[in-house]
């Protein structure tokens, strides 16, 4: 008669030490690739000192930069064409009297980039600590 093998038991956990490997190797994918995913046109854009924009309901102080650069104020209704400094003047008397002012650019869609941020830039220089951009909304 043969001797009796001892029975073994059954291990019922599951070797994981594949799955690692497999989550290493996309691991590594996944970080070379992500950089290259994240590449998109490359762009000029104009520096500016801004902070974001708190909204207030209050009347604003309305600029308007139009298609051939020049600005204007809105003073009770009606539009005056003034030049950036006596803009900017003004945006710090109205400030200094109501701090919490929101201060509104309309900017024509034919003025470049550029053009827009340095009049926000100029307002924010003068004091104004909210300048929000004020758009159409889409046609349906």
């Amino acid at each position: 008669m043969k001797p009796k093998k001892p029975k073994r038991k059954l291990v019922a956990e599951i070797n994981v030490v594949p799955y690692i490997d497999v989550t290493l190797v996309l691991l590594v994918v996944f970080m070379i690739t992500a950089p290259l995913l994240m590449q998109g046109v490359k762009v000029e854009l104009p520096d500016a000192n801004s902070a974001p924009m708190d909204t207030k309901d209050q009347e604003p102080f309305i600029v308007s930069i139009k298609a051939d650069g020049s600005y204007w104020i809105d003073v009770k209704g009606n539009n005056q064409s003034e030049s950036l400094a006596v803009i900017k003047e003004r945006v710090g008397k109205v400030l200094r009297q109501k701090p919490s002012t929101p201060v509104l650019v309309w900017g024509d869609s034919a003025v470049d980039y550029g053009s827009v941020v340095n009049l926000m830039s100029e307002l924010q220089l003068a004091g104004a600590p909210s300048v929000g951009l004020v758009t159409e909304p889409p046609s349906q």
